[in-house]
């Protein structure tokens, strides 16, 4: 029997490395996929030809149309942290991988797709390609980074707004938001990609990445911080009543029905909008005052 073919392959052309998800049909994002991407991306750093990579897709519908639903949906809050804690660590490693690189985007990239997008220092789309978060959709948010890194890219009010409505954003919308750098036709998305990784490949190795690293660092000093923040918010949220009906809904192919809140303060311990405890009363002072 022939051995499976690799999810994630690597290819040096000139000296661009070439990192292409081959995950077929659409390059979910399951944990093997990403065990190799985050494998691959520390073989290129120690690779000295290699001076840019292009992140790119083998599927013919998407670059990645997210994290696999059906491996997470039976996942309690420990579980999710764990994988949440695999999906920030694929997309930190782009952030500080010393060289650029490039996202070459056709087709979708939602959820975690669009996340390792938002981790990649250029952006190019195909004319087809469609960005979006819509985790909100499956009772949860995005957890590898979205919430910290979309308003950084696009601004406040536009992330809000792919954020909590979930929907997607087509190509020419989200280069006018400042996501994509470049959309053109599909035919040219490799290539177009290539010749940015050959122009970046020129430039002196050290002065860019010290440049890449100062502007990560101006952009969002405090990224770590936020991202163990978003993390937390997005474990809490496995084993809730929206969670667990988006995800049912997901894989049954139907809507989701969005859950009460006439159990709201019940529902929201251990949140940070969770009502305080009230302190308790101390009637022994307050006898003492009485007296």
């Amino acid at each position: 029997m022939a051995a499976p073919p690799e999810m994630v392959r690597s290819a040096r052309i000139g000296r661009t490395r070439v990192l292409t998800l081959d995950h077929p049909p659409v390059n979910v994002l399951s944990r093997p996929v990403l065990e190799l991407l985050e494998r691959e991306i520390a073989a290129t750093e120690r690779d000295p030809e290699t001076r840019a990579v292009v992140l790119a897709s083998a599927a013919e519908r998407a670059f990645a149309a997210g994290a696999n639903i059906r491996e997470m949906a039976p996942m309690g809050p420990d579980g999710a942290r764990a994988h949440g804690r695999l999906g920030q660590g694929v997309t930190r490693a782009i952030e500080r991988l010393p060289l650029p690189v490039i996202a070459a985007v056709h087709g979708v990239a939602y959820g975690g797709g669009c996340e390792i997008v938002l981790a990649c220092d250029f952006v190019i789309a195909s004319e087809d390609a469609q960005f979006g978060q819509p985790e909100i959709n499956l009772g949860i948010m995005p957890g590898w980074g979205g919430t910290r890194r979309l308003p950084r890219r696009i601004g406040a009010a536009r992330a809000r707004r792919w954020i909590l409505t979930g929907r997607p954003v087509r190509a020419e919308e989200a280069a006018e938001a400042g996501l994509v750098d470049r959309v053109v036709p599909r035919a040219e998305l490799l290539p177009a990609a290539l010749a940015l990784g050959e122009e970046l490949a020129q430039k002196p190795p050290v002065a860019l990445a010290a440049a890449k690293y100062a502007l990560n660092a101006a952009i969002d000093p405090g990224i770590d911080a936020g991202l163990a923040y978003e993390l937390d918010l997005w474990a809490r949220l496995f084993g809730t009543v929206d969670q667990r009906e988006g995800m049912e809904a997901f894989l049954a192919k139907r809507a989701p029905v969005a859950g009460p809140r006439s159990d709201w303060e019940a529902r929201s311990a251990g949140f940070p909008w969770a009502p305080r405890a009230k302190a308790p009363r101390n009637d022994a002072r307050r006898k003492k005052g009485k007296a």
